[in-house]
């Protein structure tokens, strides 16, 4: 107890003739000068250039320069103490070459670049990860590059270290393995998503075109980042022959599907026999506009709200229909009966000129004649005729285009407008015996 007493006085001691020194040299006052007036001088060209740029933040548009002086607007706050860090550098060298010091200096210079990553942190940085980022790591190494205990600290963390065979684990090595590893991945992630952003947004490329390069690039992207990831864990790349090996090995068996939809996904976007926005029915009835197409599955949105996940390798290995792949234009049909009293004639004319109506049925006397609305005898029924209706649209028939219920519905009404009727069963019983009867039933 005494000796740690002992230790603490020596301090105290050694702190207090510190504080002497300093209060009894002119150069500390000569850098404590230095730095009030660089401060006075960075609080008056902040304020210069707020009061400017505040006008910029009045409600027009106009002027040649608007976006600049928005973003002096936006950046305001960080003026002030970017102002600082370099009145304090102007400082630096001035005390240098007069009074040969400038170490109390250099230590305000860091305290601004603290504030200066605090406010970056609280004010502009919008993702929580970056924000937390900066605020539990940026600041802290910051402020111990400040004080001179940066290189004592991390040396200390390399002396907790845990040794197994030619393995050496240290804290240092892996708290920089977390923090380069989660800032490399969150980069990948944010590189990739403005990335493909970028190349989808290439309008002279086709869909197809356009998502094999994003797939590409993505996984180029995260493989860049994987090598890098490695090289800061210290691992060495020539050891990856023998894990690119029992990797190969463990993608035949345990990853096959995995690696068999992986393959798929490359080779639809290659041979573009799907494309994002077709509308695809799968064997068993599931139908959708294809949404997304990932490295594993494509997304099939139905019209009801539901999305399908359907894997690559069902696009490749089984059969489905792309109903507008190709050609945008489909044809549809509607059938039902009328009563044998029905003017056909009449009725047909009716249901043409319909059809021409319906601002997404296609019709018109420049189109062929194969193009145009139709209606036709599909045939005689026990109980009236059947009437087959044919009709070409852009699209398909559902979601916004519901096309076949609005001429249903328009039919139904010209039938009603004009007395015909639509049929239902009907059957004559004949009852044989003495009283011999003759019943009809409609």
């Amino acid at each position: 107890m005494s000796i740690l007493l002992e230790q603490i006085r020596q301090w105290g001691l050694d702190a207090w003739r510190t504080l002497e020194s300093w209060f009894g040299s002119p150069e500390f006052y000569g850098q404590l000068a230095a730095i009030a007036l660089s401060i006075a001088i960075a609080f008056l060209l902040s304020a210069l250039i707020n009061s400017r740029s505040s006008r910029a933040g009045e409600p027009r548009d106009d002027g040649a320069f608007f976006k600049f002086r928005s973003l002096l607007y936006r950046l305001s706050a960080l003026v002030f103490p970017l102002l600082i860090f370099l009145t304090l550098s102007a400082a630096i060298e001035i005390s240098d070459s007069v009074i040969s010091q400038s170490w109390l200096i250099r230590s305000a210079q860091g305290l601004a670049v603290v504030l200066l990553l605090y406010m970056i942190a609280t004010r502009f940085v919008r993702n929580a990860f970056v924000s937390s980022l900066i605020m539990w790591l940026g600041i802290p190494i910051a402020t111990l590059q400040v004080f001179g205990l940066l290189d004592s600290v991390t040396a200390y963390l390399d002396t907790i270290s845990l040794t197994a065979g030619n393995i050496r684990l240290s804290l240092l090595g892996v708290s920089r393995t977390v923090l380069f590893g989660a800032l490399l991945f969150w980069l990948g992630r944010a590189s990739n998503a403005a990335g493909k952003r970028v190349i989808r947004n290439q309008q002279k490329l086709d869909p197809g075109t356009r998502e094999v390069f994003a797939k590409l690039f993505e996984i180029a992207l995260y493989v860049i980042v994987f090598l890098l990831l490695l090289q800061i864990m210290g691992i060495n790349l020539t050891a990856l022959a023998v894990f690119g090996g029992a990797l190969g090995v463990g993608l035949g068996f345990g990853l096959q599907q995995i690696a068999s939809n992986f393959v798929s996904g490359i080779i639809i976007l290659l041979d573009r026999s799907v494309t994002i926005g077709d509308f695809i029915e799968l064997e068993d009835g599931r139908s959708g506009t294809l949404r997304e197409l990932n490295m594993r599955f494509g997304v099939l949105e139905t019209y009801d709200g539901k999305d399908v996940m359907v894997p690559n390798e069902l696009f490749i290995t089984s059969s489905y229909t792309n109903w507008t792949h190709k050609d945008p234009l489909q044809r549809y049909s509607l059938e039902f009966q009328v009563a044998y009293a029905t003017d056909l004639d009449l009725l047909f004319d009716n249901i043409r000129q319909l059809c021409a109506e319906h601002p997404s049925v296609l019709s018109g006397d420049d189109l062929p004649i194969e193009i145009r609305p139709d209606a036709e005898i599909a045939g005689f029924g026990d109980s009236g005729i059947d009437i087959l209706v044919e009709f070409w649209m852009e699209g398909v028939d559902d979601g916004k285009n519901r096309v076949g219920a609005d001429l249903f519905h328009s039919i139904w009404r010209s039938i009603q407008e004009h007395g015909m009727q639509i049929p239902f069963p009907q059957r004559e019983v004949r009852i044989l015996g003495d009283n011999a009867t003759e019943i009809r039933r409609d």
